[in-house]
C-alpha cells in the first residue's frame, strides 16, 4: 500500500475496533501481525527488511505507536512513513494491514497451487520423455542389428576413409582451355556460343581423346567469368554417358528425365507408399537446371529416349502424371502437387558429343544444335600434349621418347596413359635395383610398355621420296581419323587380245568395285586404248572396306601407271570421285583426310576443285592441290620411266 493510502486509513473515524477495544487488546493484536508476518516471509527476513526501511528500532520499540509505524513501513513497504499514529487510528491502521496481508496471503495461496501444477505437469513431462527413451533404447536393442551387421558397417567406414591417389588421366587433366592442344578454332566455337546471352544447344564431332568433355566443362567455368553469359557461378556441369542411359518405357524409372514412383511400386517412399501417394523422381534434366547437360556419345542414345529429350528442350520443363494422384488429397505434400502441377523445370543447355559421322545422328537433333568439329590430332599435337604431361608430372624424357609414342597413337588420352605407364615401370625398375628413384623416362622404358600392350604404330604407310610404277597411295576417313589408302594395280599384256580380264579384291566393297570400271572407261578416254587388252589386277592392301566413291581417282592412277609403265611419286596422296567424264568429283571427309596425309609426311594432297572451300586458310605443314579432272592429276602424280622388259617383251610378242 502506498502512502497516499495509509494517511487514507488514517483519516476514518468509525470503526468499532477504535470505540471498544483496549491498549492490551490492540497490543496483542499487533503482536499477531507481527508473529503472522515472520511466518509470512521468516524471522530472518522480517528483521532484514526492518533494517533496509528503517524500521529496526521502531519494530524492537516498547511504544504501541512505534510498533505500529514499524508494521507500516514492513506490509507497505513504505520507508517515507514517518508519524507516529493516533491511538485513535491505530485499530484503522490494523485493520488495513490485516487486509493487505490476507490480499498477499490469498496471492501466494494462488501462486503456491499454480506452480504444484506446473511441477506436476513437468513432472509428468518427464517421465514420458524417459519412457519414449526406454522405448528407443529398447527398439535399438531389439533392432536389425547384429554382430555381422556391425562388422560389415565398420569394414565399410574403414573402407570410406581410404582410397587411392588419382588417376593419371585425373591428375594430369587440363585445368584450363590453354592447356589443350591442337582444337584453338574447336574452343573458339564452343565459347562463342556459351558467352552469348541467347547460348545454344551443340553437338561436337571428333575422334576419341582428343578433348571434347574437357573442352566442355573448361568452357563453362569461362562462360562463368564473362558478363554476357547467362551462366551463374553456381551453374552446374551435369555429364552422363549416352550408351549406359536405361529407362523404362512405363515410366516406371527414367534417370534422365525423371520418373513417377507409385505407390505399388518397389522404391516407393514407404510414408507415401502407405497413404497411396505417387512421389515424382526428378532427372538429370532438372539437376541441370540452368547449366549444361553434357551427353557423351549422345548417337548411342536409345531414339525413343532421345524424342523425349526433345521436348524437353523445347517446354524447358518436365511434367509428370500418374494414375495415383489425387489433387483433392489434403494428405499431399506441396513439392509434389507443385511437381504435378507444373511440372519440373529443365531450362538447360545440351552439348552432346560424338564420334558417329552426321548423317548417322538424328535429323531432329541436329535441326535443334548447332554443330562444332574438332580436327584429329597430329603427331606434333601428340608430342607437345607428352612434355606437358611430364612436366606435370615432374619426369625428363630422353629426346626421342615423345615422338615414339606419338607414332603409336593419335589419342591424347591414350599417349598420357603410355606415358604414365612408363613412369610407373621406371619407378619399379628403380625399386628392384634398390637404387635412387630415376625422374627420366627412357626410349627403352617406353617401348616396354607398347611391346606389352601390344600396340601398333599408328600411321603403316609413309611418304617416300621414291618413285613406284603402280602404287598410288589414296585417303581414306573413318570415324573422323583420315588415314592412307594403299592402292597397287599390276597389268599384263592379255593372252588374247581384247579378252583381257580385271581383278580386284571383293574385300572392298560394291563401291570400290565401280571406282575400278569407271577408271576402264576414264583409262579409254585418256589414252585411247582398250583395257580389255591387258589382264589388270587392282588390289587394296589390306582389304578394307572402302565407304563410298572416294577411292576412284586412285584407283584410275594406278591402272593407267601399270599398264603405261610411269611411275607415281609416292610422296603425294589423293582422292576424290571420277566419272566416265574423267571429271573429279567431290568427295566427304576432306578436312580428315588432309591431316590424315599430314601424319603420314606427305608433300602433296590432290582434293576434287569442289572441296577446295572446305578447307582452312591457315593449313600448315601440307601443301593441297585441287584438281578438276584426272589429267590433271597425272601431271601432277606419273614420272615418266622406261616399261619393265618382261612387260615389253610381251607386248612385242
Amino acid at each position: 500500500m502506498t502512502k497516499d493510502k495509509a494517511s487514507a486509513v488514517s483519516s476514518g473515524s468509525n470503526n468499532l475496533l477504535a470505540l471498544h477495544a483496549g491498549p492490551d487488546l490492540l497490543a496483542n493484536q499487533v503482536a499477531a501481525l507481527y508473529e503472522i508476518l515472520c511466518n509470512i516471509y521468516g524471522t530472518d527476513k522480517v528483521v532484514l527488511r526492518a533494517s533496509k526501511l528503517e524500521a529496526l528500532d521502531l519494530m524492537r520499540s516498547e511504544k504501541l505507536e512505534e510498533r505500529v509505524l514499524a508494521l507500516q513501513k514492513l506490509v507497505f513497504e513504505d520507508p517515507t512513513l514517518a508519524d507516529l499514529p493516533d491511538k485513535a487510528m491505530i485499530p484503522e491502521i490494523l485493520t488495513a494491514i490485516q487486509e493487505e496481508l490476507a490480499e498477499y496471503i490469498a496471492r501466494r495461496t494462488v501462486e503456491d497451487r499454480l506452480e504444484q501444477r506446473i511441477a506436476e505437469r513437468m513432472q509428468e513431462r518427464h517421465e514420458e520423455y524417459i519412457q519414449d527413451i526406454r522405448r528407443q533404447v529398447l527398439n535399438e536393442t531389439s533392432g536389425p542389428e547384429n554382430a555381422h551387421t556391425l562388422k560389415k558397417l565398420a569394414i565399410l567406414e574403414k573402407m570410406t576413409q581410404q582410397n587411392l591417389s588419382r588417376t593419371a588421366l585425373e591428375a594430369l587433366r587440363p585445368q584450363h582451355l590453354g592447356e589443350i592442344v591442337g582444337q584453338e578454332k574447336a574452343i573458339q566455337a564452343v565459347l562463342a556460343k556459351l558467352v552469348s546471352p541467347f547460348p545454344q544447344h551443340m553437338i561436337i564431332y571428333g575422334p576419341p581423346g582428343v578433348g571434347k568433355t574437357t573442352v566442355a566443362r573448361l568452357a563453362l567455368e569461362e562462360a562463368k567469368k564473362i558478363k554476357s553469359s547467362v551462366f551463374n557461378a553456381q551453374a552446374p556441369f551435369v555429364e552422363v554417358d549416352g550408351t549406359t542411359l536405361r529407362w523404362d518405357p512405363r515410366e516406371v524409372t527414367n534417370p534422365l528425365l525423371g520418373s513417377v514412383h507409385d505407390p505399388i511400386y518397389q522404391g516407393a517412399r514407404r510414408d507415401l507408399a502407405e497413404v497411396g501417394i505417387p512421389e515424382p523422381k526428378l532427372g538429370l534434366v532438372t539437376e541441370a537446371h540452368c547449366g549444361i547437360l553434357f551427353i557423351d556419345e549422345i548417337g548411342e542414345m536409345d531414339p525413343l529416349l532421345l524424342n523425349k529429350l526433345l521436348k524437353v528442350l523445347e517446354d524447358k520443363r518436365v511434367e509428370f502424371d500418374s494414375s495415383y494422384y489425387d489433387p483433392d488429397d489434403e494428405n499431399v505434400p506441396q513439392y509434389i502437387k507443385k511437381l504435378f502441377t507444373e511440372g519440373a523445370p529443365a531450362d538447360f543447355v545440351l552439348i552432346g558429343a560424338t564420334t558417329r559421322e552426321p548423317a548417322e545422328l538424328s535429323p531432329a537433333l541436329r535441326s535443334r544444335c548447332a554443330e562444332v568439329f574438332f580436327d584429329p590430332l597430329t603427331p606434333e599435337d601428340i608430342q607437345t600434349i607428352i612434355k606437358q604431361a611430364a612436366g606435370r608430372l615432374g619426369v625428363r624424357l630422353e629426346p626421342a621418347v615423345p615422338e615414339l609414342i606419338s607414332e603409336y597413337t593419335i589419342e591424347g588420352r591414350r599417349a598420357i596413359s603410355i606415358l604414365a605407364e612408363a613412369y610407373g615401370l621406371s619407378l619399379y625398375k628403380q625399386q628392384r635395383k634398390r637404387g635412387r628413384p630415376s625422374r627420366l623416362i627412357t626410349v627403352d622404358t617406353v617401348l616396354q610398355v607398347i611391346q606389352s600392350a601390344r600396340l601398333i604404330p599408328s600411321i603403316t604407310v609413309r611418304a617416300s621420296d621414291k618413285v613406284e610404277v603402280g602404287r598410288v597411295l589414296g585417303l581414306a576417313v573413318a570415324g573422323f581419323i583420315g588415314s592412307i589408302l594403299e592402292i597397287e594395280a599390276m597389268a599384263f599384256p592379255a593372252r588374247e587380245q581384247g579378252k583381257g580380264i580385271i581383278r580386284f579384291n571383293d574385300t572392298a566393297g560394291s563401291m570400290a568395285r565401280d571406282s575400278v570400271f569407271n577408271a576402264a572407261a576414264v583409262f579409254r578416254l585418256l589414252t585411247g586404248e582398250d583395257l580389255a587388252n591387258y589382264d589388270v589386277h587392282v588390289n587394296i592392301i589390306g582389304g578394307g572396306n572402302v565407304d563410298g566413291p572416294s577411292a576412284g581417282l586412285a584407283v584410275a592412277v594406278a591402272i593407267i601407271s601399270a599398264v603405261q609403265g610411269r611411275a607415281v611419286r609416292q610422296d603425294v596422296a589423293l582422292t576424290g570421285e571420277i566419272s566416265i567424264q574423267g571429271k573429279v568429283k567431290p568427295v566427304g571427309g576432306i578436312l580428315e583426310k588432309v591431316y590424315g596425309a599430314k601424319q603420314a609426311g606427305m608433300k602433296l594432297v590432290l582434293i576434287p576443285a569442289e572441296n577446295a572451300a572446305e578447307l582452312p586458310s591457315d593449313l600448315k605443314g601440307i601443301k593441297v592441290k585441287p584438281v578438276a579432272t584426272v589429267a590433271e592429276a597425272l601431271e601432277q602424280l606419273l614420272v615418266p620411266v622406261k616399261r619393265r622388259r618382261r612387260q615389253s617383251s610381251r607386248a612385242g610378242a
